[in-house]
């Protein structure tokens, strides 16, 4: 299977993005530069601080220390997304990252907020979601989705078919919880996965989606007839016609 990242033509766009987190990952090693990846990074800023944009921007913040495994997840984050850009078109892939990333992003602040209100928590929240591991998880569970037939070697040396990637993912995940107790994280990437299989398998969701969209319209059309029935004051019976009152007395000649 060869990848569109490396083997087809370069996404520009997909090449900012690699050097946008290659560019960030270095300045938290910089003197005076640090502050700008800790301004992009998701943290507890999001609701303490209203820091809103740490949401979105947490994905491109290079996350990691100074080892070839940052530079590895880099190439397997271009090659993945490479080819997903090619399938799914510019402005789709980009949507598929920014709403799953942003879904992602929700869902573990809302776990984290909770956990310490519990009086749980900790310094690990996040770490598992940051930066290129967020967008990793993202393209490849893209390319298991809509290539899922594809054969590829595992660690160069184990041919997996690619829909099983998804559950890959997910065991690495667990394990990185395992090892940082970050569960706002590991949900985080959870959400991740389950967000870019909905968005790239919407027969999946086609009927759910129309039963949604019945009730909702059963629900309209119950209330904007309950608001007819109170605008308009119904007399139970009627009146009775002036003919059939019985203080009217007939004559003779009716029948």
């Amino acid at each position: 299977m060869n990848f569109g990242g490396l083997s087809g033509p370069h996404a520009r766009d997909l090449l900012l993005l690699v050097a946008v987190l290659f560019v960030t990952f270095s300045m938290q090693f910089l003197p005076g530069l640090a502050l700008v990846p800790d301004l992009m990074r998701l943290s507890s800023s999001v609701w303490q601080q209203g820091m809103l944009w740490q949401l979105v921007t947490y994905p491109a913040a290079g996350w990691g220390g100074p080892s070839i495994w940052f530079l590895l997840g880099l190439l397997f984050f271009y090659m993945f997304a490479g080819d997903l850009r090619w399938a799914l078109g510019r402005q789709r892939f980009w949507n598929l990252l920014w709403m799953s990333a942003g879904a992602a992003a929700l869902v573990a602040c809302l776990v984290q907020v909770l956990l310490e209100s519990a009086g749980g928590g900790g310094p690990t929240a996040f770490v598992l979601m940051q930066g290129q591991q967020m967008l990793l998880a993202i393209a490849i569970t893209g390319f298991a989705v809509i290539r899922r037939d594809a054969t590829i070697m595992l660690f160069f040396v184990l041919p997996i078919r690619a829909r099983w990637f998804i559950w890959i993912e997910i065991a690495f995940a667990w394990i990185g919880f395992l090892a940082t107790s970050d569960f706002a994280g590991f949900l985080g990437i959870c959400t991740a996965i389950g967000a870019v299989f909905v968005l790239l398998r919407p027969g999946r969701t086609k009927g759910l989606m129309r039963e949604i969209r019945l009730r909702y319209e059963r629900w309209y059309v119950k209330q904007k007839l309950n608001r007819g029935r109170r605008r308009f004051r119904v007399v139970p019976g009627g009146k009775k016609p002036k003919d059939e009152d019985d203080s009217v007395r007939r004559g003779p000649w009716v029948n």
